[in-house]
């Protein structure tokens, strides 16, 4: 059953009575029916049976065969009308000129109207304002033009001798002050040295003598009559241009203001647009009269079926066969092809045709969206709207539109394909060509099996160990020193802030090459330490030596971190806090307890939880310090050394080894911990949470 409102209503839910008494009756009808009319549907089933013969419809589509006919003589009238414009009129002029003369046409034509149709109304009332409006525009732009034009005239009766000699005293005029300027600067440096003025007040007076030395120029410069005439045309044109400008986006947004108070009345009452040109994205646009908008949603179509469907389907691929080459793998394929490759661009097939389904949902909505406000009496947007809309709400996602293309192609694609090579058997004797193995990495991570297993859950251990305890000191140490920085007692703060941070400012990997090489056999620390206790050091060699100096310099390289952290909190707590606490007797580890370290804690948790995080993959410090090592084959195999963490257990997998599958399930393992871990890190704490202390 056809159902109507009785109403129509604008964005904004003011309401107007329907124009179409066809739709009004039925409307009414529909509410008679709904009450529980029967007799009602009766005569609505007569009334919708009579569609063409209803008197308001006769009315309606004479209104409408003299309108076609209307617009037809009126594109005749308009040829005929630039003929007889003045050529040597601005091509702006003519243009709304011609604008005018149709707006005056259509005024004439659906005056007789307006009570009949919404459209005619419109038509009219935007007629009425451009009838208004076009004449003053037009009569500036004329105004300025010849204004111009008399310029350009006068410009050729300029006395060029005259213009020369007013030019030499230009110059002479701009010698002289650079003279007097001069003479000023040396009366203000000698002021200077006799301490009658400060340094400041010396910039600032030059400053003050720089600018009236500018001014004076300029002012004496438009005693020449050419450059005088030459800034009036450039002041001139720039103000047609401008002013055109501004008087036409007030025009159309009047225009819009118009259109919005005038409903659209359509006999459809339900979206079909939208369903039927879902697959074509700009067709849908184009049945909605919205022109331009469609030719940006026609691009989208042209994106869909010319680039991502024909890349899916393994057209224009370097190697691969699109979504299909993820499951063959290149399996029977040629001797160049590559697994990998063509998996990556499986992915990217994927990536494209889920972007593709975007753009089709998008320009669905869109369509349905207006069908729907069409319904209701919302008037589609004209291209002055649109271009508005775009402008304030949908800016925010034009803008982060190219942020997204490239987290899409430099973040998703990596990962998608990092987490499907888990899954696959790549290793050392399948390099080219791989094939899916199911779970069989991840049985083997967890049960300790295998070449790979048997060494992840030692390796995972010390990194759980290496994580807690290395970054556990750093933080210790680092707020240590900002607390003793930050004593009233201490002197020379500078002198101590800048030492202690230059763990931070000195490059790492020349910090621990340096500890590298003084901690080996014949190194300095280790020849000294023998000299002077007789304790033989055997740091590269001994894996608990080993893990504890990595800890130590972990611990120091990391302190700078934190105490420039809690230096700038502590700075930062009022010092009202704490005498308060002592007028109620605190001591000062009750202070320390219950107001500094909750403060610093507040301010830094966030922080403090990516440290731990970044010590978990701290890969320079383990490389470049003993490579790993050392190695006991007999515990860790030929894949690992006793100080391996897991990121460089995964290096040595990969990029050493050419274990890549392995490698790719324990990456996967490893980020979903570390995610977890942060993501409790983070709810966990007050400052991620927003509550105060």
């Amino acid at each position: 059953m056809i159902s109507y409102n009785r109403f129509l209503y604008d964005e904004i839910g003011n309401k107007y009575m329907r124009k179409n008494l066809y739709l009004q009756q039925i409307a009414e009808l529909n509410e008679k029916i709904e009450e529980g009319d029967l007799d009602s549907k009766e005569e609505l089933n007569k009334l919708i049976k009579m569609r063409k013969t209803h008197p308001y419809n006769i009315e309606l589509n004479k209104f409408k065969d003299k309108e076609k006919a209307f617009l037809k003589s009126l594109k005749t009238k308009e040829k005929d009308f630039l003929n007889t414009l003045d050529k040597s009129l601005t091509y702006k002029v003519r243009k709304l000129k011609i604008k005018l003369f149709i707006a005056e046409e259509k005024y004439e034509f659906y005056k007789d109207y307006v009570d009949l149709t919404y459209d005619a109304k419109l038509e009219y009332e935007e007629s009425k304002l451009l009838k208004e409006e076009l004449p003053k525009m037009i009569d500036y732009i004329v105004d300025e033009t010849l204004a111009i034009k008399k310029a350009l005239e006068n410009r050729k009766n300029i006395d060029l001798d005259d213009e020369r000699k007013v030019n030499l005293q230009i110059k002479e005029f701009k010698i002289g002050q650079k003279k007097n300027l001069k003479e000023e600067k040396r009366r203000l440096k000698e002021k200077r040295r006799e301490g009658i003025i400060s340094k400041k007040a010396q910039i600032n007076e030059k400053k003050v003598l720089k600018k009236k030395y500018k001014e004076s120029i300029a002012l004496k410069s438009y005693d020449s009559i050419l450059k005088l005439n030459k800034e009036f045309v450039k002041s001139r044109k720039h103000g047609i241009k401008e002013n055109t400008k501004l008087s036409l986006k007030v025009l159309n947004s009047n225009i819009a203001d118009i259109r919005r108070k005038n409903p659209i009345e359509v006999e459809k009452d339900k979206a079909k647009i939208a369903y039927f040109t879902f697959l074509f994205p700009g067709i849908g646009q184009v049945f909605n009269r919205q022109y331009k908008k469609s030719c940006i949603f026609l691009l989208a179509s042209l994106f869909i079926y010319l680039i991502a469907i024909p890349y899916a389907l393994g057209f224009g691929n370097y190697q691969g066969q699109g979504i299909r080459g993820i499951i063959t793998l290149a399996e029977g394929g040629r001797r160049i092809d590559k697994s990998l490759i063509f998996m990556i661009e499986g992915i990217l097939a994927i990536f494209l045709v889920i972007i593709s389904l975007f753009l089709l949902y998008f320009s669905f909505k869109d369509v349905l969206n207006v069908e729907k406000d069409s319904i209701k009496g919302i008037r589609p947007k004209n291209w002055f709207e649109t271009k508005l809309t775009l402008g304030e709400e949908g800016f925010p996602y034009i803008a982060n539109v190219p942020a997204l293309i490239v987290i899409v192609f430099m973040v998703l694609v990596p990962v998608a394909t990092t987490i499907l090579l888990s899954f696959t058997g790549m290793d050392p004797q399948h390099q080219s060509k791989f094939r899916w193995i199911g779970v069989k990495n991840y049985k083997m991570i967890f049960l300790g099996k295998g070449l790979a297993g048997s060494v992840f859950w030692l390796t995972l251990s010390w990194t759980i160990i290496w994580t807690l305890v290395a970054t556990s000191l750093a933080i210790f140490i680092g707020f240590v020193l900002a607390l003793l920085v930050n004593n009233d007692r201490v002197k020379g703060k500078a002198i101590f802030r800048t030492i202690y941070l230059l763990p931070w400012a000195v490059p790492a990997f020349i910090t621990i090459m340096f500890f590298s090489i003084m901690l080996s056999p014949n190194g300095a620390i280790s020849q000294l330490v023998n000299n002077l206790l007789g304790i033989s050091l055997g740091v590269k060699t001994n894996a608990v030596q080993t893990r504890i100096a990595l800890i130590l310099l972990q611990g120091w390289l990391g302190s700078s971190y934190v105490f420039l952290l809690s230096t700038g909190v502590l700075q930062a707590i009022p010092e009202d806090l704490y005498e308060a606490a002592e007028m109620d007797g605190a001591t000062k580890w009750q202070k320390l307890r219950r107001i500094t370290i909750p403060i610093v804690l507040f301010q830094t948790t966030p922080l403090l939880v990516g440290q731990y995080v970044f010590n978990f993959n701290n890969f320079s410090i383990i490389y470049l310090f003993n490579g790993g090592g050392p190695f006991e084959p007999s515990v860790y195999g030929n894949l690992a050394g006793s100080s391996d963490l897991l990121i460089s257990y995964i290096y040595k997998l990969t990029i050493e080894n050419q274990y890549q599958g392995i490698g790719a399930a324990i990456t996967v393992f490893v980020s979903i911990a570390v995610m977890f871990v942060s993501f409790l890190g983070y709810r966990n704490s007050k400052a991620f949470k927003g509550e105060g202390l």
